[in-house]
């Protein structure tokens, strides 16, 4: 069911609540009081944001999005891209809520979706709340009360109705690449002293064929290990108000001057210019 624009106005404060709710675990609001963006911005799984203060936008080579207070920012697989958060010029604020389309919720709504296969779609996509803003509420609810199960079974509404709208990426995830397994696992433990064998461990490879893969890839171990680290580092800063050292010893760095000059060589922004820290 629709929601009528003038109660667009009343999600949108609801949601806003997830930053002072006990009960989010595992669901974040990004806060910020000044402009502030990044490059190459990497995705590994399927998310849903919903801008509450504030504008973003966002490129890709092949998509340019804007978005303002109600838009949901829905991504639909694994990609990477260019984003500038704006703060509301009235309250000085951004804001927006994220939600993780986390694997129970992507398997709960393939349990649920009894048609052919829909179309991939983008990456990316800008939708109105007001199409959606019911399920949303009944999520926040469900969360609100700690009853998760239930929550995770809105969201996995929300995943078919996003897939009738021709957004089936959701259902179709693929096969993550050798990159994306060790990105995977250095995100698991970003702190770990990550050494060659131990990926080798992992993935059931010899030391010698998992160095000819990467090549055929022209990509590097050690580049992949510092991306999975940064990209877990930007996570923390947005949804958490951690200090900037704390940070860098959780994404494995023992130096924060370090940290500091790899973050800004790969995001092309200073962390601490991030809202949270």
């Amino acid at each position: 069911m629709n929601l009528p624009l003038q109660d667009n106005g009343v999600v949108l404060a609801q949601l806003a609540t997830l930053v002072d709710c006990p009960q989010a675990e595992g669901y974040a609001c990004i806060t910020a009081r000044r402009e502030h963006g990044a490059s190459s911005v990497e995705m590994a799984q399927p998310h849903l944001a919903i801008l509450l203060q504030g504008r973003k936008q966002v490129r890709t080579a092949t998509q340019a999005l804007d978005f303002n207070p109600g838009d949901l920012f829905l991504i639909t697989r694994r990609c990477r891209f260019d984003v500038v958060n704006t703060p509301d010029p009235e309250t000085g604020r951004y804001l927006s809520a994220v939600l993780p389309l986390c694997n129970e919720v992507l398997v709960a709504a393939r349990a649920l979706w009894g048609d052919a296969l829909p179309e991939p779609g983008p990456p990316l996509a800008r939708l109105p709340l007001a199409d959606h803003g019911q399920e949303l509420l009944k999520w926040r609810q469900a969360l609100k009360e700690g009853r998760y199960t239930e929550a995770r079974l809105a969201l996995a509404t929300l995943v078919v109705a996003f897939c009738r709208r021709g957004h089936g990426n959701l259902l179709m995830p693929p096969e993550p690449g050798l990159a994306e397994r060790i990105r995977d696992l250095v995100a698991a433990q970003p702190e770990r002293d990550w050494q060659s064998r131990d990926f080798e461990q992992h993935l059931g490879m010899s030391g010698a064929t998992l160095r000819r893969r990467l090549s055929s890839e022209q990509l590097g171990l050690r580049d992949l290990v510092a991306e999975a680290r940064l990209a877990h580092a930007m996570q923390l800063l947005y949804t958490t108000q951690l200090p900037l050292k704390t940070v860098a010893a959780r994404a494995g760095y023992r130096s924060l001057p370090s940290f500091s000059r790899r973050f800004v060589a790969r995001y092309g922004m200073d962390p601490g210019a991030i809202g949270n820290s």
